[in-house]
């Protein structure tokens, strides 16, 4: 028998929510699992999440909980369809240098959270992408949550599928050469929306 599940509604939590037993209330809270969890904001994982809420912070976007696996980050109220990616020099475990730049560019079949439908082409659904790199390269000082330690480069979708077709990344310098905009993160809303209506314009 088919049973037809509609999409939960999830809820913002405050972190004082309790784990339970029996009924009961353990010594254990919601935020003590994210520390545990969510406390490394350098590796790979917790920085791309942490990427994401940077943007959308600076989009005002983030009253929402973060979908997850939909097939671009963010949506404005603009209707623009927004992609993060990041990348960074240090990283939590121990290197022999700084890591080589690189994001993930790849065109993707994507599922749209809000449609419940699967897209069947393989391609790029956002409409701009927000590279991020957390370009600090000191071990000692190193913070994500200081803005001023990362680097934005923002790039309309038709940029890429016009230079890079089906490539999977990119570095750095390459990424360059195809002209982003480089916003510091007081600039990063009016520069996405800016290049946003540029490539909805062209196209």
């Amino acid at each position: 028998m088919d049973r037809k599940l509609p999409a939960l509604e999830v809820n913002t939590k405050t972190g004082d929510e309790s784990f339970k037993e029996g009924g009961k209330d353990l010594p254990l809270t919601l935020l003590n699992y994210w520390r545990w969890s969510g406390s490394d904001l350098v590796g790979n994982a917790q920085r791309g999440i942490l990427a994401e809420y940077l943007v959308g912070s600076a989009l005002e976007m983030t009253e929402s909980v973060r979908l997850e696996w939909d097939a671009y980050d963010i949506r404005t109220p603009s209707d623009l369809k927004v992609e993060v990616k990041t990348s960074a020099y240090i990283q939590s475990w121990a290197q022999t240098d700084y890591s080589t730049i690189s994001f993930d560019i790849a065109p993707k079949t994507s599922w749209d959270a809000r449609d419940n439908t699967l897209d069947d082409q393989c391609r790029r659904s956002a409409d701009v992408y927000v590279f991020c790199l957390l370009a600090h390269k000191d071990q000692e000082t190193i913070n994500p949550l200081n803005v001023d330690q990362w680097e934005f480069y923002v790039l309309a979708t038709s940029k890429l599928d016009e230079h890079c077709s089906t490539q999977k990344s990119i570095r750095l310098a390459p990424l360059k050469e195809l002209g982003p905009e480089q916003p510091s993160y007081a600039t990063l809303s009016e520069t996405v929306e800016r290049v946003g209506k540029r490539q909805n314009d062209v196209s």
